[in-house]
């Protein structure tokens, strides 16, 4: 009996699984919600059935052309949680019924970056590699009989999704899998660009610019780390109580002043600038302005959001030469399949709190309008809840 259960368990892995999934099928078109067809995992790759996905403002700048390197027709997403379903050859730390997240950023553990304590930035990312294929070169989804291509190798807006193992991380079996997800993106990066890039010291005056999700994320690590001052920017002022519950101590709005927001930065700080800045809205305009709103000699400012591909950075060399530092930072600078289940871990201790992120919930199906509320300005977190 028992050997028969496990030709079984091995015939269902090697089953084409249909399921819903939001394709974009190109540039500046609404998601259609479709049947696809999910191949079964390859060698040391991971099938997971989603249970819940958040929607980041990366998969717009998909949607909106913003992004190079994407190929159509996609199945986008990438801040999910779920169970495994089935393991491919040679997996052997991942097993049916796991709770696991998808990473956006993979962590194989072998490359010099992964070796390093200096960098999270595995050299199997998506800045390295496509991620539109798997490994192999060939895609694990199709619909109407034409390949679809994966995002980021998560492809979170699917019931069912093909992952490499160094892109998923088991995470506490008892987690909520409607805040879990804020793990595989907008908290981990936030949080950890404020931990980990600029290792924001206690007593120290900080400017987050950009209030969403990665944003308040941001201003949560900075609350941790001891800052005793926390300036919030944005140009939507509904933000504000948000920010002040997650620890700013005060917000501003750029669209209230007659002068550029750093000088009005410095002027707040006594003409010292700020010793942290943080550019969670991924507009170059606005990296400028928080490098120059920087403590002349030391201040640090950080790019946690992503601009357009084609965006290009002009400033004055002086604003370094004085000894400023500016630093990029990509998934909060967290080694992902050795610290998410750890964060999440700390989130189930109450260590912090991310069901205040979350704003929106939608069912599946209702993909789109978790769009609608996210150009709108009216949501920090949209979750979907499959």
């Amino acid at each position: 009996m028992m050997a028969e259960q496990g030709v079984l368990q091995i015939d269902a892995a090697l089953q084409v699984i249909r399921c819903k999934a939001a394709v974009a099928w190109e540039i500046g078109k609404p998601l259609s919600i479709e049947e696809v067809e999910v191949a079964p995992p390859k060698t040391h790759e991971v099938r997971i059935k989603l249970v819940a996905t958040g929607i980041c403002r990366t998969d717009d700048h998909v949607l909106r052309g913003a992004l190079e390197g994407i190929d159509f027709p996609v199945i986008l997403g990438h801040e999910g949680a779920g169970i495994v379903e089935s393991v491919g050859e040679g997996v052997t730390d991942f097993k049916p019924g796991d709770k696991v997240i998808p990473l956006c950023i993979p962590q194989c553990g072998k490359c010099s970056s992964c070796l390093s304590p200096k960098t999270n930035c595995c050299f199997k990312t998506h800045l390295k590699e496509s991620q539109n294929v798997m490994p192999d070169k060939t895609t694990r989804f199709t619909c109407r009989g034409t390949p679809v291509y994966h995002f980021l190798w998560t492809s979170t807006f699917s019931e069912y999704t093909v992952v490499p193992e160094d892109a998923v991380a088991k995470i506490d079996p008892e987690a909520p899998m409607d805040k879990a997800c804020l793990f595989g993106c907008g908290f981990s990066t936030g949080y950890g660009a404020a931990i980990n890039t600029a290792k924001v010291e206690p007593g120290s005056r900080c400017a987050v610019f950009g209030l969403g999700g990665i944003g308040l994320s941001t201003v949560m690590g900075c609350k941790a780390a001891g800052a005793s001052r926390i300036i919030g920017i944005d140009i939507n002022s509904g933000k504000f109580t948000k920010a002040r519950e997650f620890g700013a101590t005060e917000c501003i709005n750029p669209q209230d002043y007659p002068k550029p927001i750093q000088e009005v930065l410095i002027e707040m700080t006594g003409g010292e600038g700020v010793d942290f800045s943080f550019e969670c809205v991924g507009n170059i305009d606005t990296m400028k302005a928080a490098l120059e709103s920087c403590h002349l000699g030391y201040g640090t400012s950080v790019i946690v959001g992503e601009a357009p591909s084609a965006a290009q950075l002009s400033f004055s060399p002086l604003l370094l030469f004085t000894g400023r530092t500016w630093k990029g930072s990509i998934f909060g600078g967290w080694k992902s399949k050795e610290s998410v289940p750890k964060l999440v871990s700390d989130y189930m201790a109450n260590k912090f709190d991310v069901a205040g992120l979350v704003t929106h919930t939608f069912p599946f199906e209702k993909i789109n309008e978790g769009f609608e509320v996210l150009r709108s300005g009216q949501s920090i977190r949209s979750i979907l809840m499959f």
